[in-house]
This record gives structure tokens, C-alpha cells and sequence, in this order.
């Protein structure tokens, strides 16, 4: 069995976390407000801050800041795939299920693992940004990140981060930047 050992030290992280069998639901507009509502109630229940964001159909890349000592990010995304699971399946209907998934009494909304990655400084930061933002480019829903609406690529640009018309060319994002 593989040993899902977890860097607890530091309290910015990195996450991917994709829909069961890639299911393309989570762009959905009856999802997500779903998904908005469970975060904030989370947010309320455990305090975190969302640095970047992008939402796909079957995935998302986000970047959490937690507070001062608190790394138990586990916690916070095990009820937010549970709570949101439960609201998604009235909606959309669950994926057939697995045995396994019976036992654990999964949803099939979500892939039972995610992947998160402890932020190491500013440019490891940057890089993630980046790799979230291009994100819609990449997987070719967009010829331009402007045109995206489930990011937090457009608040980068308010704030003055990224130029309105960055990502039209693919930036340099290391490899180790995401997992898919």
C-alpha cells in the first residue's frame, strides 16, 4: 500500500483536486454556488484564505494560506468533499460507485486523494500562480485567460499582478508546478 506521507510544516500549500472519473460537472451553474457555499462555510468552520484559484470542468488548482501553526488542511478538504459530494450528487447524480467507495461511504463526486505541494518561497508561489492561471489555456477552453470566469486570474489582474493580456503566450512554469 503506498505511504501517503504529508509535509506538515509551513502554511501556504498548493491542491488539485479532481471529479470522480473525470467527470465534467464542476464548471456546472447549479454546482457552483454549491461549491462557493461549502468553501465559505468551511472558511467560517476552519479560517483559510484562497490565494489563487481556477475551477475546470473535472479539476481545480487552488493555493490556501492557513493560519500560523494550523496545517491540518486534510481536515478542511475531507468536509468540503464530503458536504459538497452530498449536495452535487441530488444535482448531478453520483458516478457509479466502486465497492471500495460503498465501504467508505464515498460520494464518486470526488477522487479519493489530492494532491497539495507546501509552498517554498516566493518564486515557488509565482510558479504555482501561474500554472493555475494558465490552466484554462492549457487544457484549450480558452485561447485567452480573459476569457475564463471560474478564476482568480481576473482579481491577479485588478490587483495589478498580471498584465490584462498575460498568458496570451505560455509562460515559463516548471514541470513540478502541478500534477496532472
Amino acid at each position: 500500500m503506498p505511504d501517503y506521507r504529508r509535509a506538515y510544516d509551513g502554511n501556504t500549500w498548493f491542491f488539485t483536486l479532481v471529479t470522480g472519473q473525470r467527470r465534467a460537472i464542476l464548471c456546472d451553474d447549479r454546482l457552483r454556488p454549491l461549491l462557493r457555499q461549502t468553501l465559505k462555510t468551511a472558511k467560517e468552520r476552519w479560517p483559510f484564505r484562497i490565494d489563487a484559484w481556477v475551477l475546470l470542468p473535472d479539476h481545480l488548482h487552488c493555493i490556501w494560506t492557513l493560519p500560523e501553526g494550523d496545517t491540518d488542511f486534510s481536515k478542511r478538504w475531507g468536509w468540503i468533499k464530503k458536504e459538497f459530494g452530498k449536495q452535487a450528487r441530488s444535482v448531478v447524480g453520483a458516478a457509479h460507485p466502486t465497492s471500495s467507495q460503498q465501504q467508505k461511504r464515498e460520494t464518486g463526486i470526488w477522487q479519493r486523494r489530492f494532491w497539495e505541494h507546501r509552498i517554498r518561497g516566493e518564486a515557488d508561489y509565482a510558479a504555482h500562480c501561474d500554472y493555475i492561471h494558465f490552466n484554462p489555456v492549457k487544457h484549450g477552453l480558452v485561447t485567452s485567460l480573459s476569457q475564463w470566469p471560474y478564476s482568480t486570474f481576473h482579481r491577479f489582474v485588478a490587483q495589478a499582478m498580471y498584465p490584462v493580456n498575460w498568458g496570451e503566450s505560455e509562460p515559463n512554469i516548471p514541470k513540478t508546478a502541478g500534477n496532472e
